[in-house]
């Protein structure tokens, strides 16, 4: 049986489904549109409610949501129908707004200015500094957003308050935009970065990240002895610390010998012999740990009640044990104080401040598993090792793969930057698995997304570092994220050689002073950075120290019943200087 052709339609069907159609692609209008009767009530009405200038060339479709303070809509512009506007918006020429953007605040726009569906963009902002009033009675800041002629914001993109977007300017789909973007560039991400600019080839994220660290390779390996030489005093290293303190530091003696040993170039910074003995006479003999003597008469420096209460003694354990053996040395003395049964080990671990600053228990966590570390290599050691490893695998957050909690003020970034300090001194160090590869990646993501890829003094290098080490560490279990992972590394190398200041190194943060610790640990993170893109090979330093990637790889048997608390140094544990980085 033939099914029967469908009546033809009727002009007033056809134009019906034109009128329907238009709504939502105005540019098809024709003149009689705009001269319709509809269309002129539609545009009266505005005038009398919507404080609306609407040239007689401009068209607002049915269903266009208009409830403006004041608006003017310049020759040949469009409104699509479901678009939202409120506040007060000018527009030039031939501008459109699609279907379902959404414009509020105060907004100016050029000519010629193309805004896709589902575009935001929000000329005002909320006040939220003060915690004791809700957000919604706290007063609004108003900076507006200005935007150039001849640009496109893309579909999704998201512009805030205080943009100012340059002529010729392209938006991708999904960017977050604040700030300055420059006459024709084309930007993207979340926060939004310059990509390339209209007209120039199209890159590929990691060959930008190659020109950029080929340019960076060159300036570092011609500069860094002058860097340590600026902080040279005597025998001393007088440097900047992370909060900006100036003074010397068993840590920026350290520093030197690994930045020295990452260019392979040890003898630039003295007789090795005499940096041996002097970091070896840093260490206390009964616990083993690194304490400051620097650092002893500091105006703010607690009492402690015990060596391993000290962070800065702990934390010398990875500075001083690493220096030694860039330097084919190690310490003198087994760190006593990580050599605990099982019982009271746990009882440390679970003692620590997970709850409020996982960060610092990571940090702990981390001079535990060096000092277990030091002890397998170059003494008998007992069975620290496996309760540790053994306690950090049932602790760890099944959905986040962190250990720790996050915090109301900043979020995950305390678990995030933990787990660096926490599985560098322990799965990195000894070559094994971590729990979760995949669920750290997205927590690392999401930390990243939540402070917008980090900005101003945020922008630092314990951030990064914390960010780019644990992908790169994950990254070598699974693909997981892998692009977006390679998107920031390829981000972070592109922005790399503003940072460096010539002949003084990087500063641990923007608006610092160049240091000695800031120069390490960028080093460091650049290397990472460049492994994870493979391009690693352009670049001269190689960490050696702390922040070195090969693993090693080994578990010691643990010592025979009896011997657990003797300590002595093992006849075959002959240290051996640096070598080349090895692909783990």
């Amino acid at each position: 049986m033939s099914v029967p052709e469908p009546p033809p339609a009727s002009e007033a069907d056809e134009e019906a489904g034109r009128i329907a159609r238009l709504a939502y692609l105005p540019w098809e209008r024709r003149a009689e549109d705009l001269a319709a009767p509809e269309h002129r009530a539609r545009v009266a009405f505005l005038t009398r409610h919507a404080g609306a200038e609407i040239t007689e060339s401009a068209f607002v479709a049915p269903g266009a949501e208009v409830h403006t303070d004041s608006l003017h809509l310049g020759p040949g512009s469009i409104l699509a129908a479901g678009a939202l506007l409120r506040g007060h918006l000018r527009f030039g020429a031939r501008c459109s707004v699609n279907a379902f953007a959404a414009l509020s605040g105060r907004i100016t726009c050029g000519d010629d200015v193309r805004i896709a569906s589902g575009a935001a963009l929000v000329g005002f902002n909320h006040g939220f500094e003060d915690r004791e009033t809700p957000i919604h009675r706290q007063p609004h800041e108003q900076l507006g957003i200005e935007i150039g002629d001849d640009v496109w914001i893309g579909a999704n993109a998201v512009v805030l308050d205080g943009a100012r977007i340059g002529r010729g300017a392209v938006i991708a789909a999904g960017a977050v935009v604040r700030g300055e973007v420059p006459p024709l560039a084309i930007v993207g991400g979340v926060p939004a970065r310059v990509l390339r600019y209209r007209g120039e080839p199209v890159r590929s994220p990691k060959g930008r990240a190659e020109s950029a660290l080929t340019a960076l390779a060159r300036r570092v390996g011609e500069e860094w002895q002058d860097v340590l030489a600026r902080h040279r005093q005597g025998d001393d290293y007088v440097s900047a610390d992370a909060k900006g303190r100036v003074g010397p530091a068993v840590r920026h003696l350290c520093d030197a010998v690994e930045i020295a040993a990452g260019f392979d170039g040890l003898d630039a910074i003295g007789s090795r012999g005499d940096l041996v003995t002097r970091l070896q006479g840093f260490q206390d003999g009964p616990s083993g740990l690194f304490p400051d003597p620097f650092l002893e008469t500091a105006p703010d420096r607690p009492a402690f009640r015990e060596p391993r209460e000290d962070p800065i003694a702990l934390y010398n354990v990875l500075a001083v044990g690493y220096a030694l053996e860039c330097l084919g040395a190690a310490p003198v003395h087994p760190v006593r104080a990580v050599e605990l049964d099982a019982p009271a080990l746990c009882a440390w671990l679970e003692g620590l401040p997970w709850r409020r600053d996982a960060w610092n228990a990571g940090a702990v966590v981390d001079a535990i598993g060096t000092g277990l570390y030091l002890n397998t290599r170059y003494f008998r050691s007992g069975r620290g090792i496996e309760t540790l490893f053994g306690w950090l695998a049932l602790h760890a957050d099944r959905a986040t793969g962190l250990w720790g909690w996050p915090t109301q003020d900043s979020g995950l970034l305390r678990p995030v930057n933990g787990f660096y300090r926490i599985t560098r001194g322990t799965f990195a160090q000894f070559g094994l698995p971590v729990p979760r590869p995949e669920a750290t990646i997205e927590s690392v993501l999401a930390n990243h997304r939540a402070h917008e890829g980090f900005r101003g003094t945020a922008y630092n290098a314990c951030n990064l570092l914390d960010t780019i080490h644990p992908l790169w560490l994950c990254l070598r279990q699974c693909d997981h994220r892998r692009d977006q992972a390679l998107a920031i590394a390829a981000d972070l190398l592109e922005r790399a050689p503003d940072r460096w200041r010539d002949g003084r190194g990087f500063a641990f943060a923007d608006g610092q002073e160049p240091s000695l610790q800031g120069t390490e640990m960028w080093l460091s993170t650049i290397h990472l950075a460049a492994r994870l893109l493979d391009l690693d090979g352009i670049f001269p330093f190689v960490p050696r120290g702390i922040h070195r990637t090969e693993a090693a790889g080994w578990l010691l048997p643990p010592a025979p019943s009896g011997q657990d608390s003797e300590m002595e140094r093992r006849p075959d544990a002959i240290p051996k200087p640096q070598a080349a980085t090895q692909r783990p």
